[in-house]
């Protein structure tokens, strides 16, 4: 009977690797689209607490093809089970589910499932309300700081909210890592987790820090993809610092490249979130393109490729990938929940499926604030923050370092030492070490247009209010 129990068991074993290698996405940007949308809206309704006609209409619409949103037919909330179905011209349905701490993921067509075991993430610290800010939500009652023109300040966070097309959900400033302003859309609080997309690439740097500095990982040496180290392999050339400058040089298709033309086929960049794919292999599989460290290009298989040596590395301890985040970066500088969500096979999607506080990316910016030291620990290695915040010598424009962008050009009326986390929709924390400065905008991705000329209107102001000091 034990031997059959094996048996059964390595039958299971070996349907569920074939489920893995053998599952082929959709191919048409309609049901992918479709696939994407679901997921944003089931995010919005059961991570974040939004309405599902206000989410519909805000945001994860722009996952469709145009001619395709005005025939999403039906969107059907399963509040028992946590779900989101949605179909297109009566047709074709596409779901994602709330899987608690990993948030909503995408099920695979026909599978109704995910291929890994959910993890609850708790947090190690006490009720936030009994500390201080940071470590805590408690804030000060004291007045401003004296050289703060207060009149000034409160024109900039009213500049942040003054279109409502702009659908700013938050903006928050902190200075000398205090919070002197904090205002929100209604419904929005300082608890809600709001979608943050791409500012997670940072977070990805970030916990790819803390490896570094416990000597797991350095920078310099060859990535260390065993597919990669194969006699002959070009990509064996890819340094870690190049996927984290994003100039590896493999080939990832992106709508943003400046060659981009639709007869390439379904983008990569967007299939990793809406394909219900293993986005770590599908990343480390593609096959070079340019020289690394040659051209820098906005691509997701970067950073999802630190990632997957974020998971290597830590599921080879002997450690539970995914409460890793919270255990060796969130408590530590007082976050007590972020949401971040993974494909089907149980990988952080990073580059943009996950969903934080203002205060929590507030939190965040403050940590490279005081150059990766917090209450007198340094968390992060020594020279990270201003590796962070060089510009990559790949790029042809100033504009990009390690997993941060940074205004080497002057987009944003800020210093040119000035850089940031930034995510579709207009979703920016940025970092002003010459001010003392951390500001978080958040907003739905409508608005992402009218949101971007509010929040440079506010940057400018918020510039005034605190002089050159």
């Amino acid at each position: 009977m034990r031997r059959l129990s094996v048996i059964s068991l390595l039958l299971v074993v070996v349907a569920a690797l074939s489920a893995q290698t053998q599952y082929a996405p959709a191919n048409t940007p309609s049901e992918l689209g479709l696939a994407g949308y679901a997921k944003v809206l089931c995010s919005a309704v059961f991570v974040s607490g939004r309405e599902i006609e206000e989410a519909r209409r805000n945001s994860g619409f722009f996952l469709m093809p145009d001619a395709d949103r005005p025939f999403v037919t039906d969107v059907k909330v399963d509040r028992e089970k946590k779900l989101v179905r949605m179909t297109l011209r009566s047709t074709l349905t596409r779901e994602a589910q709330y899987y608690g701490d990993q948030g909503c993921i995408i099920h695979q067509q026909g599978s109704g499932r995910i291929f890994f075991k959910p993890v609850p993430v708790r947090t190690s610290l006490p009720d936030a309300m009994s500390h201080l800010w940071p470590m805590g939500d408690r804030t000060s009652d004291e007045p401003l700081p004296p050289e703060i023109d207060t009149p000034t300040l409160n024109a900039a966070v009213d500049a942040a909210f003054a279109d409502p097309e702009g659908l700013t959900a938050a903006f928050l400033v902190l200075y000398k890592g205090r919070i002197v302003a904090e205002r929100y859309m209604p419904g929005i609080t300082k608890d809600t987790q709001l979608e943050s997309w791409s500012m997670g690439k940072s977070i990805t740097a970030t916990l790819f820090a803390l490896l570094v500095k416990d000597g797991t990982y350095k920078i310099d040496d060859p990535a260390p993809v065993p597919l990669w180290r194969r006699p002959g392999d070009p990509r064996s050339n890819i340094r870690i610092v190049d996927l984290l400058r994003m100039s590896s040089g493999l080939r990832f298709i992106a709508t943003q490249d400046p060659d981009y033309t639709e007869d390439k086929g379904y983008p990569d960049h967007m299939l990793i979130y809406t394909g219900a794919i293993d986005a770590f292999e599908h990343s480390i599989t593609r096959p070079p393109q340019f020289p690394p460290n040659t051209e820098g290009r906005y691509r997701n298989s970067d950073p999802l490729t630190i990632g997957y040596l974020i998971k290597q590395a830590v599921t080879k301890r002997g450690e539970e990938y995914l409460t890793f985040p919270q255990r060796a970066l969130f408590d530590r500088i007082g976050i007590r929940r972020q949401v971040l969500e993974t494909d089907p096979y149980g990988n952080f999607l990073l580059t943009g499926y996950d969903y934080g506080t203002a205060r929590n990316w507030a939190r965040l910016g403050l940590l490279y604030l005081q150059d990766g030291v917090w209450n007198g620990q340094r968390i992060l290695p020594e020279g990270w923050t201003k590796f962070v915040s060089t510009p990559a010598p790949a790029w042809k424009r100033p504009v990009y370092g390690g997993l941060f962008w940074v205004n080497g050009t002057g987009d944003f009326p800020l210093p040119r030492e000035a850089y940031y986390m930034a995510g579709a929709g207009g979703q920016n924390t940025f970092i002003v070490p010459s001010h003392h400065l951390v500001v978080v905008r958040m907003g739905h991705f409508r608005g992402a247009a009218p949101g971007g000329k509010t929040v440079r209107k506010a940057l400018a102001l918020l510039m005034e209010a605190v002089g050159s000091r």
